[in-house]
């Protein structure tokens, strides 16, 4: 950045930083109605701007015109964002006594801890989302009892005597609705105002996150601001900044906390970081998708395919929860068919890789591997697979790129197969921010469900998708976003604290998020009554454009008469 630049940017950031310290504890002080009437103008206003920003991101991504591709743009960017005002909405509606908490079911799991289950909270959810669930397992201390002392305690202190800060939120490049949700968190959770600072990869979206966010920036509670690596130092260097939030590199975190080169490790040595201010974050990680051997028929391997090819290259690629490692059973006699299905969906998805840096990631990863298994892509570049032994790399850094590696383990029996498969993602790969699953009902069921729930309370994650992907953990905004608890700055992995979290619920240790075995109507076949066809989110899904866009005016005003539609293009996807 050129000295004039500089001087540009510190003028704007500088002035927007002084209207949000004067503004921090009026927004602090004011009350939930205020609130509420705010949420809904940005309902209104992103309904305005909604297809803009879709069609915007879909173009910059490079997915062609007309594509089924452009309903990712649709539930990652304006839908996910207004299920989040909704999702607050409601719970602000409920804060009186926290009123909001008794309408959501409990239970006690084999481990002693509390279960909170926030998918399906309403008619809609089970309409929907049929057959999905999420809960939020608390940490352990947290039960039915004292639940409302560990949700919204912010809210525990009367209005007028609140005090605000002012936080800094460094925007994500990938996923569009990332920003503006972590704005919210900042604002409705923990009660500062925020300026968020675009990354430079996504920054055409500033134009529209103005337009939706307008009622906050209005009031001087929320700022918007463009720059490059140079501008985002100096905004968290400011003396204003009283707290941060990342989503993106660990080693950005890093130069921000304790500086770079030696000078950063002889900070960290030393225990002395060069920014001791609160700072939260969502870093990724080697995200593991384990598979257990049982009876999956020739459509399960089919179905499941996709999904695997989904949790790889949604958004091309460039997920922090895109699968890293599949672990598979040795030996299974429907491995071979399940992974050819899998090349066969990776080798139709043709989209290409728009994220800067996509092909020296592709030439590291590839140069790294001792035997590459490259599947061809039209345009595309081949996507990459390989054996995750073949060097500790592979299993300590994520690859942001359509590459992923293997291993094979071996499976005496379906149980002890999945508990060697979870201590090795505990213990082999980096980061703790999504784990999936993926085990036939009728292998639940053998294993048992309580013993099941004992086992996956072993995988140390902050999401956990069984018969999903973690990344439905994300869009289902009442879910706690973020790590695993417990991880400092002097070793940072995928991060600290949580964001979305509609619910406020506090003292989360992760989410878990279920879907049906197979979709509609398949599923009638082997006893099971839900309606979620192939899911929208899916890479082979024909009409996630349509579904997206429907799903989003949906959640704009939810009714009856906009059920058929959606319903009749989820069957035809």
């Amino acid at each position: 950045m050129d000295g004039s630049r500089i001087t540009t940017f510190v003028d704007e950031y500088d002035a927007a930083l002084n209207a949000l310290d004067a503004a921090k504890d009026t927004w602090a002080q004011t009350d939930n109605a205020e609130r509420i009437a705010l949420l809904n103008q940005v309902k209104d206003n992103l309904k305005s701007v909604a297809k803009g920003w879709a069609e915007t991101a879909a173009r910059k991504k490079q997915i062609p015109e007309g594509s089924p591709l452009i309903g990712e743009e649709w539930t990652s960017g304006p839908y996910a964002l207004m299920s989040g005002c909704n999702g607050f909405i409601q719970t602000l509606s409920g804060m009186e006594g926290k009123a909001y908490l008794e309408h959501l079911p409990k239970r006690l799991l084999p481990t002693g801890q509390t279960a909170v289950k926030v998918l399906p909270h309403s008619i809609w959810d089970h309409l929907l989302l049929s057959g999905v669930k999420a809960e939020v397992w608390m940490q352990k201390g947290v039960n039915a009892a004292n639940l409302a002392k560990n949700a919204a305690t912010i809210y525990d202190e009367p209005a007028s005597q609140r005090q605000g800060k002012v936080a800094l939120v460094l925007g994500a490049g990938n996923i569009a609705s990332i920003a503006p949700l972590d704005v919210l968190q900042k604002l409705l959770i923990e009660n500062q105002v925020v300026i968020l600072k675009m990354n430079p990869v996504n920054d055409y979206l500033t134009d529209y996150l103005q337009t939706a966010l307008k009622p906050f920036i209005d009031r001087d509670f929320v700022r918007i601001v463009k720059g490059d690596g140079a501008a985002g130092a100096y905004l968290t260097e400011h003396p204003i900044i009283e707290e941060l939030h990342i989503t993106g590199a660990a080693s950005t975190h890093d130069a921000i906390v304790w500086g770079t080169g030696a000078e950063g490790e002889e900070n960290r040595k030393a225990g002395t970081p060069k920014n001791n201010r609160r700072f939260t974050s969502e870093l990724g990680a080697v995200c593991p998708t384990i598979v257990v051997p049982g009876p999956w028929s020739n459509a399960d391997l089919k179905f499941q395919a996709e999904h695997i090819a989904t949790q790889k290259l949604h958004n091309s690629g460039f997920n922090c929860v895109a699968c890293q490692v599949l672990i598979m059973p040795k030996g299974w006699n429907k491995g071979e068919t399940l992974m050819d299905n899998l090349r066969k969906v990776i080798a139709k998805s043709t989209r290409l890789a728009y994220y800067p840096g996509a092909a020296d990631r592709l030439e590291t990863f590839k140069g790294k591997a001792a035997n590459v298994e490259t599947v061809a892509r039209g345009k595309a570049p081949a996507a990459i697979i390989n054996s995750v032994d073949e060097a500790d790399w592979f299993r300590e850094n994520e690859v942001f790129a359509p590459a992923m590696s293997t291993l094979e383990m071996d499976a005496p029996d379906a149980e002890s197969y999945l508990k060697a498969a979870i201590a090795y993602a505990n213990d082999q790969l980096h980061g703790t921010l999504g784990a999936n699953v993926l085990i036939h009902p009728k292998t639940i069921r053998k294993i048992g469900k309580n013993r099941f729930d004992e086992i996956i309370a072993d995988l140390r994650y902050g999401a956990i998708a069984i018969n999903a992907w973690t990344g439905l953990a994300f869009l289902a905004t009442a879910c706690p976003w973020g790590a695993f608890p417990g991880h400092t700055p002097e070793d940072v992995q995928s991060g600290i604290g949580t964001v979305h979290n509609t619910f406020m619920l506090e003292n989360t240790e992760r989410c878990v998020v279920q879907a049906p075995w197979s979709p509609f109507p398949r599923n009638l076949l082997s006893g099971s009554f839900t309606l979620l066809p192939r899911p929208p989110w899916f890479i082979t899904n024909r009409k996630q454009d349509k579904v997206g866009e429907l799903l989003t005016d949906f959640q704009y005003k939810p009714s009856w008469f906009k059920l058929p539609r959606i319903f009749l293009n989820a069957l035809l996807g």
